[in-house]
């Protein structure tokens, strides 16, 4: 994959491998030690059952998706679900 800079993924939607959009992106955790990203934070799209997604949550309801599972990034981050 080739280098993306952070603020062009900012608000960037976010869509599974099977076509269902799951939000936009919120923001990105990382290790600070080591500087390994750990999570994408996804604001979730108010028609998606937050129960249809396998994915942990935050306090705040966000979606969390680690980065691993990122396939692509073009007009859309689109992840392993």
């Amino acid at each position: 994959m080739s280098d993306i800079l952070a603020e062009n993924l900012s608000g960037k939607s976010v869509m599974g491998t099977d076509g269902t959009e799951l939000g936009l992106l919120y923001n990105i955790t990382m290790d600070l030690k080591s500087g390994t990203l750990h999570d994408l934070v996804i604001e979730p799209d108010e028609e998606i059952s937050r129960r249809a997604v396998d994915f942990d949550l935050d306090d705040a309801g966000h979606f969390l998706v680690p980065v691993n599972r990122v396939q692509a990034v073009k007009d859309y981050i689109v992840v392993q679900r």
